[in-house]
């Protein structure tokens, strides 16, 4: 069943059952007021708590590191986002993705079980850092939640508002930083681990035995001709063993050159076409990755079947790590309502009056909101058309 349908029941499902039971939820801290849900709740703050006063020096000197952090990767998207303008139209900078479903234009296809749980520990440890930097410097928490905007969920800190604004400039900025350097910080502890995995468990663990194909692309040369599970022996007569073998036989392809492919399921040839990326090389339209097999050693103890789920870790780690570190620089663009747009406003305040920082920020944040819709409808545009 298409991803989208598991979206579509499940925000179904809760709508409905929030709604039949509204009356019911509301001593529970549910609010409905269309369109959107909230629950809010006050039982994890025993735990902040707790995380907090381990260390609270320790917390504002990691966020004091957090914030020239922070300010660099805001000014470092800011740029990047401008400067994608001149190639728009070819490479946009800014993808829509959705765990499961493929959208058109986004190079980007997230596995809906590794983007579910991927999504779910940015969401958490972003909250959570904020959380924890409100309680450092003396910030009440009214509650901690989750939302639904119609179909978009999220999660929430509600920090006191009072307490905010008598908090010292550098306390809020440590407070609007929190979020994306708990992502950051996440994506560096996955980011080892996916190493880790890659560089000791599996090398140890299984023996590489060739060239699989992973994905033909729709409408690529080799469409309708090879299909993803296949096993690549040779290319043009030259035996593909491994992925160094096998790029320097790809790497020398040229359009319009005929390939004959030897695999584990038959002889194929089919003609090359030409590279999106290069126009001067061959492309064939199948992404590969490396073939293993379980080293006998390894399965004469743990048997055929339970080191795979090396792979399984490995990809999961993957997309945690990919999803932290773009939602987290994401959210240090400078616009509001993003934390890059509050911290924008912290920094300007420092030399500016209030009548003159908020129209900047308030610019500033359309101008990013503009390129960024373009990007989008650039992208989608491209892959409908």
């Amino acid at each position: 069943m298409n991803a989208l349908w598991y979206y579509a029941i499940g925000f179904a499902v809760i709508w409905i059952v929030t709604l039949v039971f509204r009356s019911k939820l509301v001593n529970h801290g549910v609010e409905v007021n269309f369109p959107t849900i909230i629950w809010k709740t006050k039982r994890l703050r025993g735990f902040l708590n707790r995380l907090a006063n381990i260390s609270p020096k320790f917390w504002k000197w990691f966020m004091n590191v957090g914030i020239i952090v922070s300010i660099i990767a805001m000014v470092l998207m800011a740029y990047l986002i401008i400067s994608s303008l001149s190639t728009i139209t070819q490479a946009p900078s800014v993808s829509l993705v959705i765990p499961g479903v493929e959208i058109p234009g986004s190079p980007i296809f997230i596995p809906f079980v590794y983007g579910i749980i991927g999504l779910a520990t940015l969401i958490i440890i972003h909250e959570f850092f904020h959380g924890i930097l409100a309680i450092v410097e003396k910030i009440n928490i009214k509650s901690i939640g989750l939302l639904l905007f119609a179909v978009l969920p999220g999660a929430f800190v509600e920090p006191d508002e009072e307490k905010m604004e008598k908090a010292t400039a550098i306390s809020r900025m440590r407070m609007y930083s929190a979020g994306s350097i708990g992502n950051i910080s996440l994506f560096i502890v996955a980011f080892l681990i996916c190493t880790a995995i890659s560089s000791y468990a599996i090398p140890e663990t299984f023996d590489e035995t060739g060239i699989q194909i992973e994905k033909v692309v729709s409408g690529a040369p080799a469409d309708n001709i090879l299909i993803s599970g296949m096993i690549i022996k040779s290319i043009n007569g030259q035996n593909v063993s491994d992925s160094n073998s096998y790029f320097a036989v790809v790497s020398r392809l040229k359009p319009g050159e005929m390939v004959n492919i030897v695999t584990d399921k038959g002889y194929y040839n089919f003609t090359t076409g030409k590279n999106p990326n290069n126009p001067s090389l061959g492309f064939m339209g199948i992404q590969t990755v490396k073939h293993y097999e379980v080293s006998p050693s390894v399965s004469n103890i743990f048997g055929n079947q339970l080191p795979w789920i090396w792979f399984n870790l490995l990809e999961m780690f993957t997309w945690i790590a990919f999803l932290n570190l773009a939602v987290g620089l994401f959210n240090l663009l400078p616009m509001k309502p993003l934390d890059g747009g509050h911290l924008l406003e912290e920094l300007l305040s420092f030399k500016l009056p209030e009548n003159i920082v908020k129209p900047i920020v308030t610019a500033v944040s359309w101008i990013m909101i503009f390129i960024i819709v373009i990007s989008l409808l650039a992208g989608l545009g491209s892959g409908l058309f």
